[in-house]
């Protein structure tokens, strides 16, 4: 009985090399399929998928995204509100007077 064949697993930076090969168009997909022992399908596949996600690389690109004016003194005082009650804590537990 012969041994089931198991299957290829390519890492994302293998899958974006062969697929940018693809996407420049130099070679044709069988070409590169044979070159990098891989379904030329599969190349196939994978150009597509460059090209599809390839829109989403630029998106949100444009900087920190800008914080309500008003939320953000609720924020600081939500956090001096944090900071005073560890602060009281810790003059409690070590004996340190409060005033």
């Amino acid at each position: 009985m012969r041994e089931a064949k198991k299957r290829k697993v390519h890492s994302p930076e293998f899958k974006a090399k062969v697929g940018l090969e693809a996407v420049r168009g130099m070679k044709t997909i069988n070409e590169i399929g044979q070159e990098y022992g891989v379904h030329p399908g599969q190349v196939g596949d994978w150009k597509k998928e460059i090209l599809e996600q390839a829109k989403t690389l630029f998106e949100g690109k444009r900087g920190p995204k800008p914080m309500a004016a008003h939320q953000e003194p609720d924020l600081l005082y939500s956090e001096i509100g944090k900071l005073k009650v560890e602060l009281d804590w810790l003059k409690k537990k070590s004996g340190m007077s409060l005033s």
